[in-house]
């Protein structure tokens, strides 16, 4: 189901801006609701007020907002994607709004990180391109280098085979780009094999950053969720959540310590970083006092 409405603002500024993670101080969200459907997606938690994330809402102003708040902003600061939803979820290729804002972006010449799991991020390699004489990068979510766990887990997005072919392009077009392996899933992806073939794949589709986090969260909303979609594909482990994690926030497996050791030895290994580069706005040249 799919909706228009009509938003009051469409970026909002982080309050530790910029993430030291992403380098990005505002999120833009342009539609609400997500295509993808992934069981573990944070956006169907309470706190967020979203309702059935499959219910698709498209902020038809966004276009208009986005022109307006750039046009007053005096500081460049990066732009972010795919904070609530994936803005190159299946209703993009005829909406357009992830295009149309990144025309504006590079019109005024910010920097942008998009955040995503679609290939469909591919058509729009030549905007990328131009905003990246300012600052681009593409962040590829992917979890599993099994397709037939992705189609499990993320079953409305692209498998993770495309996603490493759309990583590939995109890094051959001399776009900065990466992988953002998270979340990890107890019992699930939380193998060493995982992490290892991961690394090798990222490295062979060019990859520049791989950024890793060991875990993932749950609360209200989004924990019965997961938990229905465990019963459903991956009986008996919806149990062992229970017993290992209760109502806990944070959910890191308990191997994450060789996990991340691996993580770190493979991109060493094949000469990924761990942290990306993120924009910062050169400072201006100081007056000469003499």
């Amino acid at each position: 189901m799919t909706e228009y409405i009509q938003s009051k603002t469409i970026l909002s500024r982080l309050n530790d801006a910029p993430d030291p993670y992403f380098g990005i101080t505002w999120n833009m969200n342009l539609y609400r609701g997500c295509q993808h459907q992934c069981i573990y997606c944070d956006s169907r938690s309470v706190v967020y007020r979203m309702g059935d994330l499959a219910h698709i809402r498209i902020k038809e102003n966004a276009i208009d907002l986005l022109d307006r708040e750039l046009r007053g902003k005096r500081k460049k600061g990066t732009i972010g994607t795919g904070s609530m939803n994936d803005p190159y979820m299946p209703v993009e290729k005829a909406e357009k709004l992830t295009r149309r804002a990144l025309e504006k972006i590079a019109a005024y010449r910010f920097p942008v990180h998009v955040l995503t799991k679609s290939d469909l991020v591919n058509r729009d390699t030549d905007l990328l391109k131009e905003i990246g004489k300012v600052y681009s990068a593409v962040s590829f979510t992917i979890t599993t280098c099994s397709d037939e766990l992705a189609r499990k887990i993320e079953p409305g997005a692209p498998v993770s085979s495309k996603r490493f072919a759309a990583l590939e392009k995109i890094a051959n077009s001399g776009i900065y780009t990466g992988i953002i392996l998270s979340p990890v899933l107890l019992f699930l992806t939380d193998k060493e094999e995982n992490i290892a073939e991961m690394v090798r794949k990222a490295s062979d589709a060019g990859a520049s950053y791989l950024l890793g986090w060991m875990g993932m969260t749950q609360r209200e909303g989004q924990r019965e969720y997961f938990y229905l979609q465990l019963d459903q594909h991956f009986p008996g482990i919806k149990e062992q959540y229970d017993k290992q994690f209760g109502l806990n926030y944070q959910c890191s497996s308990p191997r994450a310590l060789r996990l991340y050791q691996v993580l770190r030895e493979k991109c060493d290994q094949y000469g990924i970083a761990l942290k990306m580069r993120i924009y910062a706005e050169n400072p201006p040249d100081q007056l000469s006092l003499f």
